[in-house]
C-alpha cells in the first residue's frame, strides 16, 4: 500500500499559510501567536507528528526547522521525536542537509516525490513548504489535509491552494480547539 501525502497547516481564515509563527522576514509577524489551540490540539499535533514515518519539506520550511529544532526539548517527546525522524527536504541547490536524518531531493520534484510514496512505509507530513505544497497539489500528489484554521484575516501572503488547481475533498473530521480555532481534516476523494 502506498504511503499517503498528508498536508499540515496553520491557515488563517482567508487561506495563508505563509509564516505562522514569524520566523521569515515575510513582514506578517506571528499571527498564530495571539491564539491558544488548548490540550486538544496539542493532543492533535503531538499524535499527527507520532503517527507519521517522515516529513517532506522544502527548503525555506527545512531551513527554518533545522535552526531550531535540534535544540529544543520538551517533556512530552515531540522534538525527539521530529530531530530523529527521516526527513526529505527538496532542493535543487542543498548538497548537504546537517539536520539528523535529513535526505536531500534534487531534480524532478513531482517524480521524487512519487517514488517516496511507492516505497514502504506510514504517512509523510508536509509542515509549511508553500510552493512544494503547490507542485504536489497541482499533481495531485496530495493524499490528505490536516489544517487549523486561525480566526484572523491577514490580507496578504502566500495561500495553501494556488490560483488553478482543483480539488475535490472529503471531509474527515472538524473539531473546535482553544480560542476559536477550528480543526478541518479532509482527504482526497469523492464527496459522501
Amino acid at each position: 500500500m502506498p504511503r499517503k501525502i498528508v498536508v499540515t497547516q496553520y491557515m488563517s481564515l482567508d487561506g495563508v499559510i505563509q509564516d505562522p509563527v514569524g520566523m521569515e522576514a515575510s513582514g506578517l509577524g506571528d499571527w498564530t501567536g495571539p491564539f491558544e489551540r488548548g490540550p486538544e490540539g496539542d493532543r492533535f499535533k503531538h499524535d499527527e507528528l507520532f503517527g507519521s514515518e517522515a516529513l517532506l519539506l522544502g527548503r525555506t520550511t527545512y531551513d527554518s526547522f533545522a535552526a531550531v529544532w535540534p535544540a529544543v526539548k520538551d517533556e512530552t517527546g515531540f522534538a525527539d521525536r521530529i530531530n530523529t525522524m527521516p526527513k526529505f527536504v527538496v532542493s535543487n541547490s542543498l548538497h548537504k542537509a546537517e539536520w539528523a536524518n535529513t535526505t536531500v531531493l534534487s531534480g524532478d520534484v513531482v517524480a521524487k516525490v512519487k517514488e517516496l510514496k511507492e516505497m514502504p512505509g506510514g504517512d509523510v507530513l508536509i509542515y509549511g513548504s508553500a510552493a512544494l505544497v503547490h507542485a504536489l497539489a497541482r499533481q495531485g500528489l496530495v493524499d490528505a489535509y490536516s489544517l487549523m484554521i486561525y480566526p484572523t484575516v491577514l490580507g496578504r501572503g502566500k495561500r495553501l491552494f494556488p490560483d488553478g488547481v482543483q480539488s475535490m475533498l472529503a471531509l474527515e473530521d472538524c473539531r473546535r480547539l482553544g480560542s476559536g480555532i477550528v480543526l478541518l481534516r479532509y482527504r482526497q476523494g469523492e464527496v459522501p
